[in-house]
């Protein structure tokens, strides 16, 4: 009942913010913190905007009564719509991509402009790829089979956002062109409902296993789909201008039907915040992460993936000096690239 009644409230905050109506922030100019702050997550059906819950529900019961301190997490399209809700300040912190994170640091690729005012928090799990196919149009079951969707349907996620972003990467690096797909841009949850509709023949969906819009799709046509597979040859095409993908295993029964392990690829998602954002509170909910790690696998189980010897792991930008503070404090060495001017 606990976790229905946050996921009600960040469902009428995104709503809210949608019809302009927006939340009151209030930073704490002072530097002592005890702010409220807004966090952009991405679309419903993926990860980011269960986690970013997640971490909101945690903030609100153990800092809003001893610090004053509250964080709404809102819908968004992703890790391109959070840079720019954190830029204009309509939010303080956000999920992005690693990949984004190094794009918005260095105002390259989709990014128009370089965000030096955005400082990492934290590593928080794989975003674990998934390109989700049609079993009449797969022949070696890798992603090279995405070829085979040219003049099908294809959803490569809402436009603009982080999935399209990280998906259009990843075709550049494999010489696959998405324009000869028919393209639809969809968020996770009408994706899978294209799928399951004949609308599209494939999709993707990038998130922490498992992704509700993938396990939706097994559970109403595992026995016509198949999640592609990525070579050790295809994923360093698709690292040879930025390298953030790892290897990374789904197990066999991680989705319904689904007998056998996929083996694909995954890149971190981060935490960031709004450099202005006073020390003292991040500090704080870093902390409030970090030593209430079984409260937030409870919410969701792409947060067990969270741990401290992994937090510093492929941050792009350099760390808010609250987050170093704590992370100082836990023994770990901060890289001299991640410490902030």
């Amino acid at each position: 009942m606990q976790k229905r009644q946050f996921l009600k409230l960040a469902l009428t905050l995104s709503t809210a913010t949608a019809l302009g109506l927006g939340a009151s922030v209030a930073s704490a100019e002072s530097g002592e913190g005890g702010g409220q702050y807004i966090m952009g997550t991405a679309t419903t059906g993926g990860t980011f905007y269960p986690v970013g819950v997640a971490l909101s529900t945690l903030v609100r019961v153990k800092l809003e009564p001893t610090h004053g301190l509250s964080v709404s997490a809102i819908s968004s399209a992703g890790s391109a719509e959070n840079l720019r809700l954190m830029d204009s300040d309509e939010a303080q912190f956000g999920i992005i991509q690693a990949l984004y994170g190094a794009w918005a640091w260095n105002g390259s690729g989709p990014v128009p402009k370089a965000y030096k005012d955005i400082r990492s928090v934290s590593m928080l799990w794989q975003n674990v790829e998934h390109f989700v196919v049609r079993n009449e149009l797969v022949e070696t079951g890798t992603i090279d089979d995405l070829t085979g969707l040219y003049d099908h349907g294809f959803s490569i996620g809402a436009r603009n956002s982080g999935t399209e972003g990280s998906g259009r990467q990843i075709l550049a690096g494999l010489d696959i062109d998405p324009e000869q797909m028919d393209l639809a841009y969809l968020g996770y949850s009408a994706s899978a409902e294209a799928m399951q509709n004949g609308n599209i023949d494939g999709m993707n969906i990038p998130a922490g296993a498992p992704a509700s819009a993938v396990t939706s799709a097994f559970a109403n046509m595992g026995d016509d789909i198949s999640v592609l597979d990525v070579t050790e040859d295809q994923l360093a095409r698709i690292n040879q201008e930025f390298p953030v993908w790892s290897p990374y295993q789904i197990d066999a029964d991680t989705y319904p039907g689904q007998d056998e392990a996929i083996h694909t690829i995954a890149q971190p998602n981060i935490l960031v915040v709004n450099a202005d954002v006073p020390d003292e509170d991040v500090y704080q909910i870093t902390k409030a992460m970090y030593e209430n790690l079984p409260f937030l696998n409870n919410i969701h189980p792409a947060t067990r993936a969270m741990a401290l010897e992994k937090a510093l792991d492929g941050l792009p930008m350099p760390l808010h000096p609250g987050a170093a503070r704590f992370f100082e404090e836990q023994g770990l060495e901060i890289p001299d690239a991640l410490i902030a001017d």
